[in-house]
């Protein structure tokens, strides 16, 4: 049975591509694609004919090796990837047929009211609702452009296309179709999506492209900053940085990072000299601004990275305080969850705010296998211990617990018993130690990292596929956000879940998680006697319990 996936971000080689669009390069190999097993293929013409009894793709007739998230349907490669979504586009039937090849032209074209219209035609009205029902892409609260197949439709820089293809990326991600087009018209966004869903690239690839086309106008002796992103944490901050400088090599585009755990007169000294995007954390940057006369009015985009664990960690009097010294930016807010709080915040500071979520809200990765299991307290050690000796055991993997001691405790007792090379990071510890540690990881050193919540959002885990929840947090979101570091871009992982009745509070929504994911509930779990639901008098009843 052919495998499930679903493809990461940015465009690539068709047959019959022209050579002049960036996105058609003839020059993208198969090894700079992230996230892609060396095995799948990129065109039909790779790809096998299909035996008697084996699945046919719907755009060639090849071997069916894979299936389109999007659609269900079997296809053999990334070209028929990119063809069925044309047709859902544009409201074409998809039938198994012919050998028949679409044109490699994106026949979705982002077009602004104030520049000229490229000659080809914009999804109809109808057409976008389509493809966005497609992809669950939900909008409340205004109009905004259509969705986008590909990042050549956008208007971009000739040069962050180049990057763009470098990077490895193959086509946008559905937070990408919606959000790049809709902030490149100048709209204030909240933004909602998977962990993973490529939510980084869907704000840093409009602000570069701002920033490189107002460059010429930005000539004063110093460079005044033209957009500020916030995250909550000093690692995502570094990371949407590294991000950030990949997409805007060879741009009219400087960075300056504003973190704690640096030197702050090195990170004064950076924005001094000239930069277009500040990132930073609320705490730092306020520091800065309250020491020294930083020029802030010609910034045109503000973005917040993780809002509601902002919100959460009280830094919001920060970001007003940020806001306010301002001049009516553009605002850009993502998160993997929003919750009302949230959204009536945004309101408040932008009131033509459009909401766009993808999926469904609050609600894990469909890419995410959820395994629960059983466990009392005592015995999580010995559980934790059989699954990292056993085949279920698929490094590098996250283990989660609920303390900063425990971290450092179950880490090494992983090492002493099981011989796996295992570290903790958690606040506690250094910046210098946790990128070390970080380096590691992420290079295969080190094949389990125990953490505390620090590694819970917005960290892009690229290699991680599997996470252990050895304590549940204590919400539903963050275990959310914990369990989504198993997968990136749609690629498949997997959670094992450590559950017993200490975690009371969170049994009923918990178990509703699995439900609607399709996993499986433990006896235990179902039967739990905090397994009940609220009525709306206020009474409560039990669930009824699962047989066996």
């Amino acid at each position: 049975m052919p495998f499930k996936f679903q493809f990461p971000l940015f465009a690539y080689v068709m047959e019959g591509g022209n050579g002049n669009d960036p996105c058609e390069s003839s020059v993208l190999q198969k090894d700079i694609y992230q996230g892609i097993d060396d095995d799948v293929k990129l065109n039909s013409k790779d790809q096998r004919d299909a035996l008697a009894d084996e699945p046919k793709c719907v755009i060639c007739g090849r071997y069916g090796e894979y299936v389109c998230d999007e659609t269900d349907d079997d296809i053999c490669s990334l070209e028929c990837k990119q063809a069925i979504l044309l047709r859902v586009a544009n409201s074409l039937p998809v039938c198994s047929s012919s050998t028949q090849r679409l044109p490699a032209t994106d026949e979705c074209f982002y077009v602004r009211d104030s520049v000229d219209r490229s000659g080809s035609p914009s999804l109809t009205c109808d057409q976008a609702e389509l493809l966005r029902n497609k992809l669950e892409i939900h909008v409340k609260g205004g109009v905004i452009p259509a969705p986008v197949l590909a990042f050549s439709s956008c208007g971009l820089p000739q040069k962050l296309l180049q990057n763009i293809e470098t990077a490895g990326y193959v086509m946008p991600t559905p937070v990408q179709m919606q959000v790049i087009p809709a902030a490149l018209d100048g709209q204030s966004l909240l933004v909602s999506a998977d962990t993973g869903s490529g939510k980084t690239a869907s704000f840093l690839i409009p602000i570069i492209s701002l920033c490189a086309k107002l460059y010429p106008n930005n000539n004063s002796n110093i460079r005044k900053p033209l957009a500020v992103v916030l995250t909550p944490t000093r690692e995502l901050g570094i990371q949407v940085e590294d991000q950030a400088k990949l997409l805007g090599k060879g741009l009219p585009f400087k960075t300056a990072l504003v973190v704690g755990g640096d030197p702050i007169a090195r990170q004064l000294y950076r924005i001094q000299q000239g930069v277009e995007l500040i990132i930073g954390t609320p705490g730092r940057l306020i520091d800065i601004l309250t020491k020294q006369d930083i020029e802030l009015t010609d910034v045109k985009i503000f973005g917040l990275d993780e809002v509601d664990c902002m919100l959460q960690r009280g830094f919001w009097d920060q970001v007003m305080q940020i806001f306010r010294a301002l001049s009516q930016p553009q605002l850009l807010m993502y998160s993997a969850t929003i919750s009302q709080d949230v959204e009536k915040i945004a309101s408040c500071m932008a009131t033509d705010i459009v909401t766009v979520s993808i999926g469904k809200p609050s609600r894990p990765s469909r890419a995410v296998k959820q395994l629960a299991i059983w466990v009392e307290s005592k015995q999580k050690k010995q559980k934790l211990f059989d699954i990292l000796r056993s085949k279920h055991f698929r490094p590098p993997a996250v283990v989660y617990v609920g303390s900063r001691a425990g971290a450092d405790l179950l880490s090494d007792a992983i090492t002493a018993t099981t011989g796996i090379k295992a570290l903790s990071i958690h606040g506690t510890k250094s910046m210098k130690e946790r990128r070390e540690i970080m380096r590691m990881f992420l290079v295969g050193e080190v094949s389990v990292v125990v953490s505390t919540g620090i590694l819970g959002r917005g960290i892009d885990l690229l290699a991680v596929r599997q996470v252990i929840v050895f304590d549940m947090p204590n919400s539903i979101k963050e275990y959310v956000h914990q369990i989504g570091r198993a997968s990136r871009l749609g690629e498949e992982g997997n959670a094992i879940v450590f559950v017993n009745d200490e975690d009371k509070k969170l049994i009923p929504e918990f178990v509703d998680i699995l439900k609607s994911s399709g996993a499986i509930i433990p006896r235990e779990l179902g039967n739990s006697r905090y397994n009940v639901v609220s009525l709306p008098s206020g009474k409560n009843f039990k669930k009824r319990k699962y047989g066996g």
